[in-house]
Formats: structure tokens, sequence, C-alpha cells
């Protein structure tokens, strides 16, 4: 199969500007970098295209050969005229990026925790800082997942100036100390000789250009504070405390940077009736000692909706019922916990004289006499026979 076009790789057509081209080459760079994307062959390859198609077009003889003769045109490259864009290893990409993120060389990868960090070829490529949000939950959303939409108040890229700080483009001047490297050098004697060491260039910050004159809006950060509106997917068995990271929708960075993350820390909402234990609801029920005697049947609220069960006649106070299946699922999984609904025998506190007298008759019978030995059983048992 042939090569694609450098245009269409690009996304840009032949009467596109330098900056355009440029420009179209950062984003792709950024989208299918090694380090975005480990283990992703398909993604390198991308890359590779992108970077062989704008070292042609960012090169005026190159592309104006490829205009002519398109890929043809580098065949002509025994004496180093040609493109030489086939033969690109990774380092000689790397070291494009010197000239797209604004002075920086290197993986835009390399830092984790924000800021910057030296990358390959001594220079710096930033990146912005993560943001972290709290988002409340309730115990059905919990349940069954859901999707938010936050705003995000969070630093974006300057639009005047697209991040570079830069008042305009003959605004940036390479480094008089480090010219252009983004590291200097420093030789100092020691009693076992001459010790060579390579720093961060303290006038560029490591990014081998300098701003004479900066962007009027940012004033030279490059950046501006906006707000955006974030989709959050959050799946079904999330738990209070836990944190959710959103890859690249944390702070922006200057000058090409890649963006922070977004840490979402969850916050579970109190139940008015139901509590939460792992992944069990549990549920206080109160059956008056009549019902808990002869039986009866009664509604239960459960994450789902309502639910009917079946009060045996003789349920004893601090029976535990189960309704397999209706707890909060584990995430990232189809096992579900269950609900646990617990037997309280509610008593009342106020009796009217005719209701007195009926159990006055009843409480010398033999079957209102408690029985502890043969009726009652202890909480371990209970337990026992729950997990049965």
């Amino acid at each position: 199969m042939g090569k694609r076009d450098y245009y269409d790789v690009l996304g840009v057509t032949r009467s596109s500007t330098a900056d355009e081209i440029k420009k179209a080459y950062r984003k792709m760079a950024i989208k299918y970098h090694p380090d975005k994307n480990p283990g992703d062959k398909k993604s390198e390859d991308n890359f590779k295209e992108a970077a062989e198609a704008y070292e042609v077009l960012s090169n005026a003889d190159k592309k104006k050969r490829y205009d002519q003769f398109g890929h043809a045109g580098g065949a002509a490259s025994a004496n180093g005229g040609g493109y030489g864009g086939g033969n690109m290893n990774m380092d000689d990409i790397f070291s494009q990026f010197g000239d797209i993120f604004g002075g920086g060389g290197g993986s835009p990868f390399d830092s984790f925790f924000g800021g910057q960090q030296q990358s390959r070829g001594g220079r710096r490529v930033s990146r912005g800082s993560n943001l972290r949000i709290k988002v409340k939950l309730t115990l059905e959303e919990i349940a069954k997942g859901v999707e938010k939409k936050v705003k995000v108040n969070k630093q974006i890229i300057c639009e005047t100036c697209d991040g570079s700080g830069a008042k305009d483009k003959s605004s940036f001047h390479t480094c008089h100390t480090c010219n252009g490297s983004g590291s200097v050098r420093r030789v100092t004697n020691t009693i076992l000789g001459q010790m060579q060491t390579t720093s961060t260039c303290p006038t560029c910050n490591g990014e081998g250009s300098e701003i004479t004159a900066k962007c009027t809006v940012c004033h030279g950060d490059g950046l501006t504070r906006g707000e955006e509106t974030i989709n959050i997917n959050i799946p079904a068995g999330v738990s209070e405390g836990m944190q959710l990271s959103m890859s690249g929708k944390g702070n922006s960075a200057p000058r090409g940077g890649i963006a922070g993350d977004l840490i979402i820390l969850i916050e579970e909402l109190p139940h008015e009736l139901l509590k939460r234990e792992g992944n069990n609801i549990i549920y206080d029920l109160h059956v008056s000692f009549i019902d808990a005697a002869v039986g009866s049947s009664v509604e239960v609220p459960t994450i789902d909706g309502k639910a009917k069960i079946k009060i045996e006649p003789g349920t004893q106070g601090g029976k535990i019922l189960r309704l397999k299946s209706k707890g909060v699922p584990e995430v990232n999984s189809y096992h579900r916990g269950d609900q646990l609904i617990y037997v309280n025998i509610w008593t009342p506190k106020a009796l009217s004289k005719d209701e007195r007298e009926m159990l006055d008759k009843l409480k010398d019978s033999p079957n209102f006499k408690p029985q502890p030995g043969k009726n009652e059983k202890s909480f371990f048992d209970k337990m026992k026979e729950y997990f049965e």
C-alpha cells in the first residue's frame, strides 16, 4: 500500500500557511504520542507518519519538490537533497518538538504531577496541574451509575496568542544563555579533576527561547481563566472517598504542553431510610408484635423501588431477612450485594382501657410467656443462618 498524501495526513491543504501546518502537526503529535498511547502500534505508526509529513511540508524546498513531484520527488535524495522522512527514527522525531512546542523538545508526557520536567534533548515541555472536584451522589445513583455534567473553572489556552505567551511571532528569540538548547553546562574543578554538569537554563527555564514582548491578554502566561462543562460517566458501585481520574481535563499548559488531569472525589449522600454497608443495603423494619405473632405482608423500600416481603407467624425481634441481589453492584462487575432487613418488634407506648384488658387476658397464656431456650436464637446463630 502506497504512502498517504502528506496534506491528508495532517488534515491541511496546499494553500495552508506554515503556521497552520505547524498547528496541525502539533495536534496530531499530541494525539498519537507514544507516551500517551503506550503499546499502541497503530498510534505509533500514525505518530511517525505525521512527523514524516511535517518534516517535508515544513521545509520550503522539500514542500516545493513534493508539490511538483509528489512522493516520487523523494527518490532524488541520494545526494542528500531528498525528503529523508522515511528514514527518520524516534530521536529525529522528538528533536522536532523544540519547534512545535515553543522551544520544548522531547516528550510532552514526561511529567506526571504537573509543572515541568526535563525531557528529551535537555529541553522542557510544560504540563498543566491537576484539578480536584467533589461529586455528590445519591444511593440510587451509586447503585445504577450516572452521567454528571459539571462546570469546571480552570486555566485554558489563551486564544489571543494560542498559548505561546508572546505578542506575535517576532517576539520569540533564541535564548542568549543556552543558544536554544534549553540547558547549560558547567565545568567545576575538583580534587579528582574537572567535573562537567548539565542543568536547566535559568534564563529560559529550559524552553530554549525568550519572549521579548508578552501577550497583552495573558501577560506572557499563555493561559487565561475559563469555564468548561465536562461530562463525567460514573460507574455503578463507587463508594465514599473513591477517586476517579479523567486524563487531560485539568488545567491547560502553555506552549503546546499537556493538560493536567481532573480528579473526581466521590461523596456519598445519606439516604433517608436505607444504609449502606459495603455492597449490602441495610433497612430497619419495625412491625407490631401482633403482625409478628400472626404473620403479615409488608412493603419495604429498596434502591430499585418498593418490594413486598412476608413476615412469617412467630417472627422474633432481631431476625434478619434477605432480599438477594438488591444491594449495590461491585465496580465493573455484574455481582451485586443483598438487602438485609432487620426486624424490630414495635411496642405501643399508650393503650386504651379496652386494649389493656384484652392484653391482660392474654399475658397469662402459655404462648405469651417468653421461652428463650426454644424461640430465641443468638446473634451469631442468626448471622450463620443468613450466610447459609
